[in-house]
């Protein structure tokens, strides 16, 4: 199936707080009803389609803030969609695994997912996931109205506000939610040697589980497009029982 052509609608300028539309991608109508009372209980506004097809029609005609995608689907499985998505849109997404498939988790955040649970999951938690996923994507109302000012490391700029990177030469690379918080996390912390459960509290608030699990991953991927050279190593460098270090001189425009 070819990428969507004209991306994916989200909903600009999101508060956590307002009602949220949840796209959950799941062809167990069992799972899928479970999922609907425990969105629809917590606030949000949950949509539900059973296969790629059917999400592709819906998103190209409705604004959705996050999307919940099961890996096993019939036809096109979750691994390619998320990859598709990940080509046009930065929305968050949380992969849905079996219980136990580990490799299966990694796979879904090499190829750019956000975050993910395993089944049977803890609705509590899944719903943790979301609003985290959420703030991450939003902001929150004070850090939007102090307005922090743009870095720069080795050539490239990142800016708080509009959540963007630019590389050297000003093109506009894409990371996910993830990868944009523990970036600029690391932009904040220059020089320092950050511990995964530190990096967890800067970006996450404490919320492990999974996240601490997928810290390395999301830092893979953060090297493979800041790096000169991704198998040197030399911006984000791995501190041996430690954790990480953001080695670039840091300023602020």
């Amino acid at each position: 199936m070819p990428p969507l052509s004209h991306g994916v609608m989200t909903s600009p300028s999101l508060s956590v707080a307002a009602k949220a539309r949840i796209l959950c991608v799941e062809d167990d109508p069992e799972i899928a009803r479970m999922l609907s009372d425990v969105l629809d209980e917590n606030g949000f506004s949950p949509v539900f389609v059973g296969s790629a097809a059917d999400m592709d029609v819906l998103l190209q005609r409705e604004s959705i803030d996050l999307v919940v995608l099961d890996v096993m689907l019939p036809g096109e499985d979750g691994f390619s969609i998320c990859r598709r998505l990940r080509m046009s849109s930065s929305i968050p997404i949380i992969i849905v695994t079996a219980r136990g498939e580990e490799v299966d988790r990694i796979a879904g955040l090499e190829l750019g997912a956000d975050d993910y649970v395993a089944k049977p999951f803890n609705s509590r938690e899944l719903v943790a996931r979301i609003r985290a996923l959420l703030r991450r994507a939003d902001g929150s109302a004070a850090f939007t109205r102090l307005r922090p000012r743009p870095l720069t490391f080795a050539g490239w700029r990142i800016d708080p506000t509009a959540r963007e990177l630019h590389d050297p030469g000003g093109v506009r690379i894409t990371l996910t939610s993830a990868e944009f918080d523990l970036l600029l996390a690391f932009c904040r912390n220059p020089g320092e040697i950050l511990s995964r459960e530190h990096l967890i509290e800067l970006v996450h608030g404490g919320l492990a589980g999974p996240v601490e699990r997928s810290i390395d991953v999301h830092i893979s991927r953060i090297r493979q497009k800041i790096e000169p050279d991704p198998r040197d190593r030399s911006m984000i460098k791995t501190v041996r029982l430690g954790g990480y270090v953001f080695t670039p001189t840091v300023e602020q425009i």
